[in-house]
């Protein structure tokens, strides 16, 4: 690393950008570049000063450098800059410098969003986002990892995998996560449009209503006809394992020699409520390890033994590409040490761990490791690779093209609301009818779906089994039952 390199990498250009843009004074612009070539070459002559770097770079060395440029910054700027501002940006591009998106300063309010979302409630639209800092393709643009089941989002038919490219017709290339977080969420009742992105070219907008976001943990249900039980984990919090916990002891009660557990579009949760619901399943050995650069942040977990899932119980595991974080936790684990079998796509990629620090003022959050597998697989930006690859049913560009415009009228949810979300077969062929007069290359079969996805939006208690539509759910209990000894 040079002399220069090391100057370079204290990011007081950004404090300076931050000071302009709370002052909101566009002739500000137009001097930028004049006052920073003037620090500039100020700063540059401390760098190259002698002796400032003839001793080894240590943290306070470049502390007292920070210590410098923001003293002088706060003396000679143009205009008198508030230190707290000046500080705030400095912070900002300290986390921005790691291209890491799950790094980063957080203000006051930030800090309380994040503080809702833990809590599992907030007023938005219902969708857990990330943002790639890598360039190329759409990278830049918002990444939606999965909608919140029973959101505003999720009736909208918001899918893991869409691109978020506008909000209120602003680009997201360059705003960060919580800036776009900040134009999401608002008062419930409250409109807001954002521009979504679906496959190759097909970009459509969507006016969601704000809600109140409860976030939901865990529903479950007993097949008889075929003693299993279907276990959907929705995101992991402190109540999820007691969840869990009363789901396997019901299952038990009635008798099961199955489970089918469902963790797509799980965006995962907190460390603990996992490793508690995985140790369910093992009586020893390891469950996790995670590694990081210092002693506290690399430690094994183990298996307890509190097994509640006996051994002889054949396990299948339903995963997606907005299978992500803890939930990816459970699924790599039960497939490393052939507890589960997994059926879908790969997940997501997200096995990093985060620590959230407080300061006086706000705070911050810092990836300190990475989780691995027992046998050493890692998940981050990875993801873990199904046993049985399964692509859930998405339309052909040509497709999304032709039934777009019919989404976008609102006549399927006009029809499936006007049925009070259960319309009959002969309504349903009734509808289908009429459409495919207007447009003979409507294909019926693919309208039947449409009108099943949006029955299923609209439900309050939605079935987690779903035969007919959902081949991941299919594949999955044919492997299930062949597990089990039954007929595949």
């Amino acid at each position: 690393m040079t002399k220069r390199e090391v100057f370079l990498r204290i990011d007081f250009t950004q404090a300076l950008k931050v000071v302009m843009m709370k002052k909101g004074d566009v002739r500000l612009r137009g001097i930028w570049w004049g006052g920073f070539l003037l620090l500039f070459g100020f700063l540059m002559s401390l760098v190259w000063a002698d002796g400032l770097f003839a001793l080894d770079r240590s943290t306070d060395q470049l502390l007292s450098l920070f210590e410098t440029v923001f003293s002088y910054v706060q003396d000679h700027y143009v205009e008198e800059p508030d230190p707290e501002v000046l500080l705030e940006g400095a912070l900002e591009g300290l986390f921005e410098s790691l291209d890491d998106p799950y790094s980063e300063y957080l203000s006051e309010e930030e800090l309380r969003d994040l503080s809702d979302t833990t809590r599992g409630e907030f007023g938005g639209i219902g969708l857990y986002i990330a943002k790639e800092t890598s360039n190329g393709g759409d990278a830049g643009y918002v990444d939606v990892v999965a909608p919140i089941e029973g959101t505003p989002a999720y009736r909208a038919g918001i899918l893991a995998g869409d691109k978020i490219i506008g909000i209120e017709g602003e680009s997201t290339m360059d705003l960060s996560i919580d800036e776009v977080l900040s134009r999401l969420r608002g008062e419930p009742g409250t409109q807001v449009t954002i521009t979504i992105k679906r496959g190759g070219d097909y970009v459509f907008d969507v006016t969601l209503t704000r809600a109140i976001i409860q976030v939901p943990t865990v529903r479950y249900e007993f097949l008889p006809e075929h003693k299993v039980g279907i276990l959907r984990i929705i995101q992991f919090t402190p109540h999820t394992p007691e969840k869990v916990e009363e789901a396997i002891s019901a299952f038990k009660e009635q008798g099961y020699r199955g489970l089918l557990i469902d963790v797509r579009s799980n965006p995962g949760g907190l460390l603990d409520s996992v490793l508690e619901i995985t140790d369910f399943f093992f009586r020893e050995g390891i469950m996790l390890r995670e590694e990081g650069r210092t002693s506290e942040a690399t430690r094994t977990y183990y298996a307890t033994g509190d097994l509640l899932v006996d051994e002889d119980i054949p396990v299948v595991v339903l995963v997606n590409r907005g299978t992500a974080s803890a939930a990816e936790i459970l699924s790599g684990v039960l497939k490393d040490r052939g507890r589960g079998t997994l059926v879908g796509e790969t997940t997501y990629g997200k096995g990093s761990v985060q620590q959230v620090q407080l300061l006086p003022r706000g705070g911050f959050r810092l990836t300190v490791a990475r989780y691995y597998t027992p046998s050493g697989v890692v998940i981050d930006k990875h993801g873990i690779e199904p046993d049985v690859t399964v692509e859930e049913e998405t339309f052909t560009e040509d497709q999304m093209a032709l039934y777009g415009e019919l989404l976008s009228s609102g006549r399927i949810t006009e029809f499936v609301v006007s049925h009070d979300v259960v319309p009959s077969e002969e309504a349903i062929r009734s509808f289908i009818s009429r459409l495919a007069s207007e447009r003979p290359e409507y294909d019926p079969e693919i309208l039947r779906r449409l009108i099943h996805a949006e029955v299923v939006r609209r439900s309050t208690h939605p079935p987690l089994y779903d035969p007919d539509y959902d081949r991941v759910m299919q594949e999955g209990m044919r492997i299930l039952l062949g597990l089990m000894g039954g007929e595949t």
